[in-house]
């Protein structure tokens, strides 16, 4: 594994972590919240955005249109269900979200989803590092290349891994600040 290689996989799942935090709610309506809600529609789960345009009209107000008036019920069922929080209010032909301000207690909860999330970003990038650590591992053995190289190559492998775990940190943190940001 190249380290140009190594770069856009721990990238990537920087960008993934990003994904995850953007589905966290925080005090403002963000349409990226209804990212994960899915709707059995017509027997299938569908992408809510597959099936409506989301706006945010304000910043405590998402409203959802759907293309087919028929899915109204449909849309209203699932984020309902899903573990957002937030009652759908229908008014026959959109659906408006009121983002309620978070309590302290509930912003300190997603403090912590928001760790677990980082954690396991930071975990998919040890994840990397093992992978490529060990193919030079194997080259190594197979002797093409040396052990000094190896060991150079693995010692750029971790300060690799090091700048992208520090990125988590520094995702997280914003996000942090942004959710308990009255």
């Amino acid at each position: 594994m190249q380290l140009s290689e190594l770069r856009e996989n721990m990238q990537k799942t920087i960008e993934a972590t990003q994904r995850s935090f953007n589905t966290l709610r925080t005090g403002r309506a963000s349409a990226s919240l209804l990212d994960r809600i899915t709707v059995e529609y017509y027997g299938a789960e569908t992408p809510l955005k597959s099936l409506a345009s989301i706006s945010t009209p304000d910043s405590s107000t998402i409203m959802i249109q759907p293309f087919d008036r028929g899915s109204l019920s449909d849309v209203e069922r699932a984020i309902s269900m899903s573990d957002l929080g937030l009652t759908p209010n229908n008014d026959g032909t959109n659906i408006r979200l009121n983002i309620p301000p978070l309590t302290k207690e509930r912003r300190q909860e997603l403090v912590k989803t928001a760790g677990k999330l980082a954690e396991e970003g930071k975990v998919a990038l040890r994840n990397i590092r093992r992978d490529a650590i060990d193919d030079v591992r194997k080259q190594e053995k197979n002797s093409d290349i040396s052990e000094d190289e190896s060991r150079s190559l693995q010692d750029d492998i971790q300060k690799v891994t090091d700048e992208f775990t520090t990125k988590i940190d520094d995702l997280l943190k914003i996000k942090e600040k942004d959710i308990m940001t009255v």
